[in-house]
């Protein structure tokens, strides 16, 4: 059952996340099936569970059961005979519901690191994307430089040839040209940050390192916001686990209450006579058969006490911790919608910007038709256009960067 929930919560996270990738959902919804399958750290924490899950047949136990054999080195005599040997058997059992209360509060336990599951889940869902947006945007980057290149080499045609009729400098084409070997060495830089980002994604799905990741070619911030709904952020599942521990800390509690009760013994003590010789009566040589019942009461009762005590203090610890969190998810979640809104603010003026700057490259070319080109101008133009579709560029990883935060924090 916990599994199936489990299930329904990953698909509501990835509806919701897809929703804002539209044309690119298919792709990654691939990726992070596979990462859920093959992620490591998944298997730790199922392991781990499992584990805490089977404690219950360990608890679901009584006490060992005692034997006891004792020979009679001076044989004691009695009116029926002299005492040989004793065989005794003894059975210690906790008083009523200890062992219900036992399996109660190791299942408590276990449900409370269940939900370290859904938390690690949680975490690989946004990990695995924000990993995706990186390399989108790396992609993007080296895209954006690769056009700028060959703009900056058609650029440095139109250099040589006014050179060659007395209307540019030598200068002016090693200055296209320096720039052309900047670019060239940031796109190197790029493709090298690429690799490694790769390999952090490869290793998010559990495969080897230099396996190729293909990215969606372009991505766009939709024109409408999905719905957050931040009353679920008390629902979110790293303060669910407090809620589990509290509950564990109570079963805990009842636990302790049981085992302060007493406990019952019941036993049976066999001691074989031998008979006296030349001596005829009832009786002789009759062996002893003795069942016994104990009861063992834990008069110093300090221990359960200081247990009580215990209890209180951790579920007050437990109550601090989750308001602390509370506190962390909701500045979180503050954070990363005031940074989507910013995101979709950056890039509708780094658009605007983008127009004029192109605006103002097409003035530049038909200088060129007149013969007034002034290529400083073209250098400042074509960096200014460059800056902007970096920042653009940012723009859309970080609007999607904050709506997996966001996603990560809200869904159910």
């Amino acid at each position: 059952m916990k599994q199936i929930i489990s299930h329904i919560k990953t698909v509501s996270i990835l509806c919701s996340l897809f929703f804002v990738l539209k044309g690119n959902a298919q792709q990654l919804e691939t990726l992070i099936d596979e990462a859920l399958t093959n992620n490591p750290s998944i298997q730790k924490f199922e392991l781990q569970y499992k584990r805490t899950y089977e404690k219950v047949n360990e608890v679901n136990t009584i006490p060992n059961t005692e034997f006891g054999v004792g020979y009679f080195v001076s044989e004691p005599e009695t009116r029926t005979g002299a005492q040989r040997f004793k065989v005794s058997v003894k059975q210690m059992l906790p008083w009523f519901g200890t062992i219900t209360f036992r399996e109660n509060y190791v299942n408590s336990l276990a449900d409370a690191k269940y939900e370290d599951i859904v938390i690690v889940k949680r975490k690989l869902l946004a990990s695995v994307s924000q990993s995706y947006y990186n390399l989108y945007a790396n992609q993007s980057k080296q895209k954006v430089l690769t056009k700028n290149i060959n703009l900056l080499n058609t650029y440095e045609t139109l250099a040589l040839t006014s050179v060659e009729v007395g209307k540019a400098s030598a200068v002016d084409v090693l200055r296209l040209q320096m720039r052309q070997n900047e670019m060239q060495q940031l796109k190197d830089v790029l493709r090298q940050q690429f690799l490694a980002e790769q390999t952090n994604f490869n290793n998010l799905l559990n495969r080897k390192n230099d396996v190729s990741v293909s990215v969606v070619d372009n991505l766009m911030i939709p024109s409408e916001d999905f719905d957050i709904t931040t009353e679920n952020l008390e629902l979110h599942p790293e303060l669910i686990k407090y809620d589990k521990l509290y509950q564990s800390i109570e079963q805990s509690e009842l636990l302790n209450q049981k085992e302060s009760s007493p406990m019952i013994g019941f036993g049976l003590d066999y001691i074989n006579v031998s008979e006296r010789p030349n001596m005829d009566f009832s009786d002789n040589g009759k062996d002893i058969v003795m069942p016994m019942v104990s009861v063992s009461i834990p008069i110093f009762n300090t221990k359960y006490k200081s247990q009580t005590k215990q209890n209180e203090l951790q579920q007050k610890e437990i109550t601090a911790q989750k308001h602390e969190r509370l506190n962390t998810l909701e500045t979180l979640l503050d954070k990363a919608i005031n940074e989507r809104i910013s995101a979709r603010i950056s890039f509708a003026t780094q658009t605007k910007n983008l127009k004029q700057a192109k605006d103002a490259e097409d003035i530049l070319i038909k200088s060129y038709e007149t013969g007034t080109i002034d290529f400083n101008d073209v250098l400042d133009i074509q960096e200014l256009q460059l800056k902007f579709q970096i920042n653009q560029i940012e723009s859309i990883k970080n609007y999607y960067l904050q709506s997996t935060i966001i996603n990560y924090l809200t869904q159910q």
